[in-house]
């Protein structure tokens, strides 16, 4: 009598294991499928961040000065 019990207790142990794994595996599948809705987004999330990280090109300055006035004409006449 006693190993009958152990063995229904036995089985319904291993059900609810099952069932607990099932329970994992849904929302294992449930989260993959948000992850992989959420994966574009986060695409562009990572390409903003890199934009943002590469430094802007410095301003690139002229050799010399500049003459504010007009040019003179040598030797036109």
């Amino acid at each position: 009598m006693q190993m009958s019990v152990f063995v229904v207790r036995a089985f319904v142990r291993l059900r609810q294991m099952v069932a607990t794994h099932k329970e994992l595996a849904a929302k294992l599948a449930e989260l993959e499928r948000t992850v992989a809705d959420q994966d574009g987004h986060i695409k562009a999330l990572f390409q903003a961040v890199r934009q943002l990280m590469t430094p802007p090109e410095p301003n690139k300055r002229k050799i010399g000065f500049l003459v504010k006035e007009r040019a003179a004409r040598y030797g036109r006449g």
